[in-house]
This record gives structure tokens, C-alpha cells and sequence, in this order.
């Protein structure tokens, strides 16, 4: 395997679950490295399956020794996250987009971030500090003033569902220091990103330890910061995104998931090359995949798949010499693997 073309046009492992996809990928990744020592790695684990199979070269990331602050989350995710992934009421998401640039700009004169004739401009998705006591104080002055009992009502139940998710003990690694600020991005993205890498290339962000109803906000948020430092870098750290269970975040149904996921996670398919910012996606059902994120890969690994939609699913995306070869899917045995695309001179058994 060409470990530079593989990685220069993505690629992705396909395989039933059971037929050693993970002992794949990790052997990969082991490869990736000894190839190119100057990519970081970031393996999204969706069962925490990695943290012991590259032993001090990873650092593992959880809810215990991770520091995610809420203000890096952009506003549809700090929406799902105060909503508990559930859809949003639509009085409560206006309230939320008004104050939220309010309470940005009320953190920065406190700071002295920003000067009487500061020309910053605070909209709810700038990645900047703001404290959720203002925020809340800003709502509840603003319910002061009202005189009628419903409108007062919506303000309550959006102060609730704020106060709720910040007390809540599994969400400490967003809302530990909400109201003291100090987190620095600088920070966050050294330690998500391995920079400087310090001879540990690999980051495993262990995601079953999250609470099940903002794991796709937490990964729209790294893969947005993983594809925007490429671009504020113009690609000088060279990143490889693994992404676990693929088909969770790009589903084929565009109304099923998350948006801003699929979106974070198709733009580093579509242009994350052009800033040394690759994907590798990793899923048992192909068929459940958003056929055209999965085209931008250019070599696929094929385990033993037996359903027909995902066969098919294949057969339209390898060549027409490969697709015979396809026929023994189903009938290979747990850890081999055919190989086809851009980084394997011709389609190959493994």
C-alpha cells in the first residue's frame, strides 16, 4: 500500500462487524506513521477500542481529562447541547441567538478584550469566551420586564434548560469553568491536536464515555476545528481524522444525524486535501453511508461484507475489472481484506 496516495485521497475500511476492522485500521495507522512521522492522528472511537493499541504513542482522550469549554461550540451545537438533542423550540433558539452575542461582548469589557471603540463583531457562532452567569442574568433581566405570563414562560424554560445542562456532572468537561472563563483555544486545540506532537502522534478520542445526547455535537465540533486549523495553517500540521462508525455521523438519509456533523465531516472530504487535513471512515454498513462523501474516498478496504446492499453500494465504486473480485466478499475470512483505488498499484488480497 502507498501510504501517500492512500492518505492524499482518503480512504475508507469497510467490513460486517466481527471481521477485524478495528485490528485493521490500528495496524494501519501503525503503518501511517511509520511512514509519515510528521502526521497527528485523531481516532473519533466510537466503543474506546483503540485506547490500548499504540501504547506511548497516544494520548487518550475522555470526559475526565478533556477540556471542551461551550463557547467553542458554534450555535446550532450549543443548541443541541442545551436541548439535549431533542428539536429545539423555535421562541427559545431566537432568545438564545440575541443574548449570546450580548453576553460575548459583556466578557470582553470585563477582560478589557475590547476597548469602547472595539469594531469586534459578536455573533452567537464567533469562537469567543463568554460566561453562562451572564448569559442567564441577561435572560433574567429581560424577563423582569414582562408583563405577560406566556412570553415570561418561554425565558423560564430556556433559563431551566441552560441551568440544567451546566449543573449536569457528565457535561464538566463543557461547563466546568463556566463562569470563571481562563480556557484558552490555544489550549484546547494543543491538546485535541498533539501540538507541539512531543513524540506522541496519535490522539484516541474515546467517545462512549460522553453522554449519548451530545456525542454528534462533540464531533461536529472537533472536525470543524480540525478542518479550520488546517486552513488558519494552510496545512503546516498535517492531520489524519479516522472516523468510527462513519455511517452514525454521514448517513445516506439527509434527515437522519446531525447536520452540522455531516457538514464538518463532508467538508474535510471535499477540500480537507488542499490543507493536508485527511479522513479515514471506518463502518459496517456502507449501504448507510452518504454515497457521495464515501466517492471522495479514493482506496477502500473491503472486509467480508454479506449484505447486497452494501455489495452493490461497492461494486458502483470500484472499477469495472475489480468488481469481479467482489463476488468473494462474502466468503473472506475474518482479517483479510481486498484492497482497491488510488493507493494499490492493482485490486489486492491482504
Amino acid at each position: 500500500v502507498d501510504v501517500n496516495d492512500m492518505l492524499n485521497k482518503h480512504f475508507a475500511v469497510l467490513g460486517t462487524t466481527g471481521v477485524g476492522k478495528s485490528s485493521g485500521v490500528a495496524y494501519l495507522i501503525d503503518q501511517v506513521i511509520r511512514v509519515r512521522p510528521d502526521l497527528r492522528i485523531l481516532i473519533l472511537d466510537v466503543h474506546n477500542e483503540y485506547g490500548r493499541s499504540f501504547g506511548n504513542r497516544a494520548q487518550v482522550l475522555n470526559p475526565a481529562n478533556i477540556r471542551l469549554p461551550f463557547w467553542l461550540f458554534n450555535f446550532e451545537e450549543i443548541v443541541d447541547v442545551f436541548f439535549g438533542g431533542r428539536p429545539p423550540v423555535d421562541e427559545e433558539v431566537d432568545l438564545l441567538s440575541e443574548v449570546i452575542p450580548l453576553a460575548k461582548a459583556a466578557y470582553a469589557q470585563y477582560v478589557g478584550a475590547a476597548g469602547p471603540d472595539s469594531h469586534v463583531r459578536y455573533t452567537a457562532d464567533v469562537p469567543l469566551p463568554y460566561r453562562i452567569a451572564d448569559l442567564v442574568s441577561l435572560l433574567d433581566s429581560r424577563m423582569g420586564k414582562l408583563e405577560n405570563r406566556s412570553s415570561r414562560m418561554v425565558y423560564h424554560k430556556l433559563i431551566t434548560r441552560i441551568e440544567t445542562a451546566c449543573n449536569d456532572p457528565r457535561y464538566a468537561f463543557m461547563f466546568e469553568n463556566a463562569n470563571v472563563g481562563g480556557d484558552i483555544m490555544e489550549d484546547v486545540l494543543s491538546s485535541l491536536f498533539r501540538l507541539p506532537m512531543g513524540g506522541v502522534p496519535i490522539s484516541v478520542m474515546q467517545l462512549a464515555g460522553f453522554p449519548s445526547e451530545v456525542i454528534d455535537a462533540v464531533v461536529s465540533v472537533i472536525c470543524r476545528l480540525a478542518f479550520d486549523l488546517g486552513l488558519w495553517s494552510d496545512g503546516r500540521d498535517p492531520l489524519l481524522v479516522v472516523c468510527e462508525e462513519a455511517h452514525r455521523y454521514i448517513s445516506a438519509d439527509k434527515t437522519a444525524g446531525f447536520g452540522p456533523t455531516r457538514r464538518a465531516v463532508a467538508r474535510i472530504a471535499k477540500e480537507g486535501r488542499k490543507y493536508n487535513v485527511f479522513l479515514g471512515l471506518v463502518t459496517q454498513r456502507p449501504a448507510e453511508l452518504d454515497a457521495t462523501i464515501l466517492s471522495q474516498c479514493s482506496t477502500l478496504f473491503a472486509m467480508r461484507l454479506t449484505n447486497d446492499r452494501d455489495q452493490e453500494l461497492l461494486r458502483s465504486a470500484v472499477s469495472d475489472t475489480a468488481a469481479n473480485l467482489l463476488s468473494f466478499l462474502p466468503s473472506l475470512g475474518t482479517g483479510e481484506v481486498f484492497a482497491f483505488g488510488e493507493g494499490v498499484s492493482l485490486p489486492s488480497r491482504f
